[in-house]
């Protein structure tokens, strides 16, 4: 399926195919959207931030949520990619593909695989997005489906808030 470049995706912006809120301009990248951290979760000290950054030590999961919200139409699929930068760190990411008709916020996973302290800032660029279109209209969205993370606007571990029952 074709890849969609920047010049499509500034087209497709606030059309019901493609939201992405807020847009920067900036975080366009050839090929895709750069996602900005909004909040850092790192369950193995107990933190989560929402300003300034997170020391990640050494064999450490944590998980960013995204700043952007998005919402996908029924054409538009979208891959998550660790970025460069972060993987020159040691910083492993798990992410997968966000499905048609997705909308919220992103949860992302991530491993810090260095022999070092990484330092993660609230409102760095992190992975980004790939939008791919669907060769046909999805007959049902994410949210028809199981929609588990539908509408999200908060990390979400196991299809719950972080610090909810």
């Amino acid at each position: 399926m074709p890849v969609l470049s920047d010049a499509s995706l500034k087209r497709l912006v606030g059309s019901s195919e493609l939201s992405i809120v807020p847009f920067k301009e900036a975080n366009l990248t050839p090929n895709g959207y750069d996602l900005t951290v909004a909040n850092i979760l790192l369950p193995s000290a107990g933190l989560h931030i929402r300003e300034g950054s997170v020391q990640v030590p050494p064999g450490a999961w944590f998980v960013v949520g995204t700043l952007e919200r998005l919402r996908l139409g029924r054409r538009l699929s979208g891959q998550l990619w660790i970025r460069s930068s972060w993987a020159r760190k040691g910083i492993i990411g798990s992410f997968g593909k966000v499905d048609a008709g997705f909308e919220g916020m992103l949860t992302l996973s991530a491993f810090n695989a260095s022999p070092a302290n990484v330092e993660v800032p609230v409102g760095a660029t992190f992975a980004q997005i790939v939008f791919e279109e669907l060769s046909s209209e999805a007959e049902a969205s994410y949210g028809e489906r199981s929609g588990h993370f539908q509408a999200q606007d908060e990390i979400r571990l196991e299809g719950r808030r972080f610090g909810q029952p």
